[in-house]
């Protein structure tokens, strides 16, 4: 399989702002949560990313769990530089520590750096000013519930698509459509919303290319994190994701199964990156 373009870009962006910084930053902690994975770097810098829990059915003993995360005990004091290698891993657990810490490294870039050609507010969700009635027709990609209640809310036509429905409530089954039918809804849509996890699945470089010229198209979610150039020179018109403040503390939130709700405006805070300016 070739590699997912976008992180392949991103990658190559973020090391080459850092130059020879960083081969003098490793990895202070890493943490595998139920819902979000996160890493801590030597800077203090934090980063996340969605924890994919299904598409690791067969660690269930202890030889297939090792095979699993071969490098539990050992993830500590590794180079960034390997993680950000791990983010092209066959190893799914491997690939999710990697885009952790390419997130986290995007943030220490913006610390050094103020962004060139796009703008960042904190504090905020990428779906608070978005006036969905202006668009005929809509598509979200993943259960992204605050997106989903604000269209049926105004009463907009949408298709949710979602590879298992059961994430969804009764009253946004109606909308659902499967997600291997991306190639039917998609090129229709003028405002197309997707949840970052289709960075992590590699889905994502494939849904954008089916996007219709001119559309409103947001990558939201912790997982999206990251340096936007590369969404942005493929369509995106908008990212949301997160800004870790304490990372000591969100990762041993997540480290108790905690999620958004638990650290939101506590050890991290939601972010929106506008193309240009908002």
């Amino acid at each position: 399989m070739s590699k997912n373009e976008i992180l392949l870009e991103s990658v190559h962006i973020v090391k080459g702002r850092l130059k020879s910084e960083l081969s003098n930053i490793t990895i202070d902690r890493a943490v595998f949560g139920l819902f979000f994975s996160g890493v801590k770097l030597s800077t203090g810098h934090g980063g996340l990313c969605f924890t994919p829990v299904k598409d690791i059915p067969a660690a269930v003993c202890c030889p297939s769990s090792a095979a699993a995360m071969p490098l539990s005990g050992k993830l500590r004091g590794r180079s960034a530089e390997q993680y950000l290698e791990d983010v092209f891993s066959d190893n799914i657990l491997k690939k999710t520590l990697g885009i952790a810490a390419l997130n986290a490294l995007s943030n220490l870039i913006w610390e050094l750096e103020p962004p060139e050609g796009y703008s960042i507010a904190i504090g905020m969700d990428a779906f608070d000013n978005l006036d969905v009635s202006q668009y005929k027709k809509s598509v979200v990609i993943g259960a992204l519930v605050p997106m989903l209640k604000k269209l049926i809310k105004g009463g907009c036509d949408f298709r949710v698509l979602e590879q298992d429905p059961r994430t969804l409530k009764s009253g946004e089954l109606p909308y659902y459509a499967p997600a291997e039918d991306a190639h039917k809804y998609v090129p229709e849509a003028d405002l197309l919303v997707i949840t970052g996890v289709t960075i992590l699945n590699d889905t994502l470089p494939g849904i954008l290319n089916m996007a219709k010229p001119g559309a409103q198209v947001i990558v939201t979610g912790p997982t999206a994190s990251m340096l936007p150039d590369a969404l942005f020179s493929r369509g995106v018109t908008m990212v949301g994701g997160i800004l870790v403040t304490k990372a000591d503390e969100l990762l041993d939130i997540i480290s108790e199964g905690g999620s958004g709700y638990h650290f939101f405006g506590k050890s991290a805070e939601r972010t929106v990156i506008y193309k240009g300016q908002p």
